[in-house]
C-alpha cells in the first residue's frame, strides 16, 4: 500500500545514513508523489531523490540556500497545492535544523509532517553487528555533539555525559577529535582502552571504518584526514570480549520469566531426566 501524500503539505523526510535503499518505505512513497523535492545535497546522495522521483518533479539542492529561501520555496509550492518533500540526511529530528523551518511554516499556516529516518548511530551498530544496550554492561545510549558554532549547555558538556559510561554517539565532532578524546577521558569512567569506532560516510560506496581505543583513535583519524561526514561511537559493547554466551542475558526470552503473553516455565528437573 502506498502512503498517500496530501497536496499542499510539506513532508520532512529522513533519507537515512547514505545508501538510497535505507530510506523508509513511507519516505520512498512520498518522494514518488512529490512535485518539489528540496534535499540537503551536501549530505544526501543525489541518486536518492533521482531514484524515486517522478520524471516531472522539480529537484533542488539546498546547500547554497539560506533559511528564508528554503521556506519561501516550500510555502509557494504548498500553497499551489503541490506535494513538497524536504529531504534531510539521517533522521530529521537529530541535528536536522528543522525546528526553525517548522516554526516558519507554522507562522505561514502551511501544514507539514515528519517522516523519521535511520540515523547513523543505529546504522553503524548494525554495520558492526553489535547491540548498544547489553544487560549488566550498558543500558543507556546518548546521542550528542561537541561544542562548535552551536554552543552546548553547560550540563551537556562531553565530560559530564562521559561520566555515565553509556554508549555514546558523537555527531559533528570529527574536526575536534583530540578535544573530544580529552573530554571523554575527563569523565572518569572511560579509559584509554575504551573501544571506539569512527565511521566516515557510513553506507556510502566510499565508506571507511576506523577501529581503535580512546588511547589511539585521535592519531588514526588524523592520519585518515577525515574532516566531515564522520560519526564517533564509543561503547563498551564494541569490545569483542563482551560478545560471549556466558554473559548475563536479557530476561525477555528467559523461560523462567513470565509476562502477560507467556507463562513462566519451571527449570527442568535434571534428576528426573537422569
Amino acid at each position: 500500500m502506498t502512503y498517500p501524500a496530501i497536496p499542499g503539505t510539506v513532508y520532512f523526510v529522513g533519507a537515512g545514513p547514505g545508501a538510497p535503499d535505507l530510506i523508509t518505505v513511507r519516505g520512498r512513497d512520498l518522494l514518488a508523489q512529490a512535485d518539489l523535492i528540496l534535499y540537503a545535497d551536501s549530505l544526501v546522495d543525489a541518486a536518492l531523490p533521482a531514484a524515486y522521483a517522478r520524471a516531472d518533479a522539480r529537484i533542488l539542492g539546498s546547500v547554497e540556500m539560506h533559511l528564508a529561501q528554503i521556506v519561501r520555496l516550500m510555502c509557494e509550492a504548498a500553497r499551489a497545492g503541490q506535494v513538497v518533500v524536504r529531504l534531510h540526511s539521517g533522521d530529521p529530528a537529530l541535528y536536522g535544523a528543522i525546528h526553525e523551518q517548522m516554526a516558519a511554516l507554522d507562522e505561514a499556516g502551511v501544514p507539514y509532517e515528519i517522516v523519521p529516518g535511520v540515523t547513523a548511530a543505529f546504522a553503524l551498530a548494525a554495520r558492526l553487528g553489535v547491540e548498544l544496550t547489553v544487560p549488566e554492561l550498558v543500558q543507556t545510549i546518548i546521542l550528542t555533539r561537541p561544542a562548535g558554532r552551536t554552543p552546548l549547555p553547560e550540563h551537556e558538556q562531553l565530560s559530564r555525559l562521559a561520566a555515565h559510561g553509556a554508549s555514546l554517539a558523537i555527531y559533528l565532532g570529527i574536526t575536534r577529535m583530540q578535544q573530544v578524546v580529552r573530554d571523554l577521558l575527563a569523565g572518569g569512567i572511560y579509559t584509554p582502552d575504551t573501544p571506539v569506532v569512527v565511521a566516515y560516510r557510513l553506507t556510502w560506496p566510499d565508506e571507511v571504518l576506523i577501529h581503535g581505543t580512546l588511547g589511539d583513535i585521535a592519531e588514526k583519524v588524523k592520519a585518515a584526514g577525515f574532516t566531515r561526514q564522520a560519526l564517533i561511537l564509543v561503547s563498551p559493547t564494541l569490545d569483542p570480549a563482551n560478545k560471549r554466551t556466558d554473559r548475563p542475558t536479557s530476561r525477555l526470552y528467559d523461560p523462567t520469566y513470565s509476562h502477560r503473553l507467556r507463562r513462566r516455565r519451571e527449570p527442568a528437573d535434571e534428576s528426573a531426566e537422569a
